[in-house]
């Protein structure tokens, strides 16, 4: 079986593209020009070049592929220019989904987001059925997710895309290169950077487990339905106190109000539109930061068999893989 696998070079992707080797599969990976490729360095994949906004280079990628995992997807909370992530997300997934079916993929698994579902006022877990609307939706990578996520199932209703929806927490653990967000938070506790902190919540889930549920909706997935691959509700109080006690380091014990934080966010989007960059702080996530995204994976366990370690092992495991590679 030979599998295309997409978002290969980042996070979560080489973590599915891993799981598919030791699976068995031939794994195909579509890599943009010029991608940073550590993290798939060493491993036996083919790789396409292409891009998500290039539907000629995701067909010829599709050729000869059995299934697809579409995980990829620009995920900047921050953007100077809004249509790009558009594009990438919405388009360039639409585009892939087909270009996969047309090629004559039998099964498809699309990597969406928490970030697409909707949230419950008393901060309980949410589930795969809990209403949201897209006015829900803050910032533009929410926002195109949310989209992406509805094209998908028109293509599935429609035009009888044979695909399952998976939808990930926060994953943590090894390989986060860029880092992401979440990664973000233990190389800046790690390094003394955090002296402070805002009353959030995250649900925290091993990127290998998530890796692994992936393949779980791959072989027992149905197709239409859309299935939260999460791990451990956590405040972010708890997240850093769990880093204390596996760095030996203080936890913050000041909580910033998120109004105090408005201004700062507001001034760092600006010097990113004078000098570049991405800001560490932007007012959206800001925002997301209000709302305690706990979720419940009872669906995936109970229909796919899915099975997550501690999420203190997961901080473990990532807080090692950021010192051995000079990130702490």
């Amino acid at each position: 079986m030979t599998t295309l696998v997409t978002g290969a070079t980042g996070f979560l992707g080489s973590a599915v593209a891993r799981r598919l080797l030791d699976a068995g599969h031939a794994v195909r990976v579509l890599t943009r020009p010029g991608a940073d490729t550590r993290n798939i360095d060493g491993l036996d994949v083919e790789r396409a070049t292409g891009d998500l906004t290039d539907r000629p280079s995701l067909e010829k990628a599709a050729r000869g592929c059995d299934t697809l995992f579409h995980v990829a997807a620009d995920y900047r909370l921050w953007i100077p220019d809004p249509p790009t992530v558009y594009r990438t997300n919405v388009d360039g997934s639409r585009d892939l989904l087909r270009a996969a079916a047309s090629a004559g993929a039998t099964r498809i698994v699309y990597t969406s987001s928490v970030a697409t579902l909707g949230l419950n006022a008393d901060h309980s877990p949410a589930d795969e059925e809990t209403p949201v609307t897209e006015a829900a939706m803050i910032g533009h990578y929410k926002r195109s997710k949310f989209l992406a996520e509805e094209a998908v199932r028109t293509l599935i209703r429609d035009e009888g895309v044979p695909a399952v929806i998976v939808n990930p927490s926060a994953p943590i653990g090894p390989r986060d290169i860029k880092p992401t967000p979440t990664g973000r938070i233990i190389v800046d506790f790690a390094t003394g950077r955090m002296p402070a902190y805002v009353d959030t919540g995250l649900n925290v889930v091993h990127v290998d487990d998530c890796a692994a549920g992936h393949l779980q909706a791959l072989e027992l997935g149905a197709v239409g339905e859309r299935y939260i691959l999460g791990g451990e509700d956590m405040t972010l109080r708890e997240i850093l106190e769990c880093l204390a006690r596996l760095t030996g380091r203080r936890a913050p014990r000041i909580r910033l109000s998120h109004r105090l934080l408005v201004p700062v966010a507001a001034a760092g989007e600006t010097w990113a539109r004078v000098v570049g960059g991405e800001p560490r702080l932007t007012r959206d996530s800001l925002r997301m930061a209000r709302k305690m995204m706990f979720f419940s994976s009872a669906k995936a366990e109970r229909e796919l068999g899915y099975t997550t370690r501690p999420a203190s092992q997961a901080l473990a495991d990532a807080l090692s893989w950021f010192k051995a590679n000079g990130y702490v």
